[in-house]
């Protein structure tokens, strides 16, 4: 579960891109066929650009430390563990991103939801981004306009963003980022409020956590949009999704049409993970994910 919830982070840090892939170097998922054929094999079995592996040095901030990610990449040994088979099949050849965004398709699969071809090719950052997980990331605490607008810098349409944002029907989340709105806010379901504040008090207990999907947290599907149109969304920013705002219709045909909600998650996911790739010369191939060479 620690891959799973870290790739989910991954998927929506893929977002914070800085550079441009160059035309001569599109991302392809035969990338790896030739010089390392048993890498997408190896990242399935253990079950972007890779700047959220980077821990804090004296240059820079890493971006585990950004809000609202702390606490919720606890799978980047895993990633380690991962880099390390393959730098013994294959030294230097297998980015540390590439490695997140594959792990990222595999562990939606193994929730049951939807596969796609993971474009490859990407090579590893030699730097965080830290300011840019704080101001680029979605939050927990937007509100729907706010939401708009952050996919909208990166091209997503509203429907788009309603789709991706459906990574929620997996996964938990710190009692930190919810505890405002299960004390405060009126469009959540009584009932849901006291179970989750059982959960998190009023004071403290901000590691507790809850699945974001209450019906069906381990298992990928359409309940997330179930959820939000009976006022059970666990975040602030879920629950805006559905508040008598622009995307109520969107997420009510997601909640009636589970297919359709696999076919254009798995679409804005190629989407997500095409976005502003490092490749060719740029960036560097880690030989540790935690630290540039």
């Amino acid at each position: 579960m620690a891959a799973i919830k870290l790739c989910i982070n991954c998927l929506f840090l893929c977002l914070i891109g800085i550079a441009s892939a160059d035309s001569a170097n599109k991302l392809r998922p035969d990338f790896y066929n030739l010089q390392c054929p048993l890498a997408l094999q190896t990242i399935k079995e253990e079950g972007c650009d890779a700047s959220i592996l980077l821990k804090d040095t004296q240059n820079f901030t890493g971006e585990q430390s950004g809000v609202p990610d702390t606490g919720s990449t606890n799978g980047t040994d895993i990633i380690e563990r991962i880099k390390g088979r393959l730098e013994k099949l294959c030294p230097g050849v297998v980015s540390c991103a590439d490695i997140v965004a594959v792990a990222a398709r595999d562990s939606i699969v193994a929730q049951g939801g939807p596969s796609w071809n993971v474009g490859l090719g990407r090579r590893d950052s030699t730097t965080a981004n830290i300011s840019a997980v704080s101001t680029d990331l979605p939050s927990p605490f937007m509100n729907l306009s706010q939401l708009l607008a952050t996919f909208a810098k990166k091209n997503f349409t509203a429907k788009e963003m309603v789709a991706f944002t459906g990574v929620h029907t997996v996964g938990f989340v710190r009692c930190l980022f919810f505890r405002t709105r299960i004390y405060n806010e009126s469009n959540i379901d009584p009932s849901y409020a006291r179970s989750l504040q059982a959960k998190c008090p009023f004071v403290g207990g901000d590691d507790n956590l809850a699945p974001l999907d209450r019906s069906t947290p381990h298992r990928f599907d359409n309940a997330y949009y179930k959820n939000l149109v009976v006022k059970k969304g666990l975040l602030h920013s879920d629950q805006e999704l559905y508040n008598g705002g622009s995307t109520d219709s969107i997420v009510e045909f997601y909640a009636s049409n589970a297919l359709h909600f696999r076919r254009d998650f798995a679409n804005t996911a190629i989407k997500m993970g095409n976005f502003g790739p490092l490749t060719g010369t740029h960036g560097q191939i880690r030989k540790q994910c935690s630290k540039v060479n």
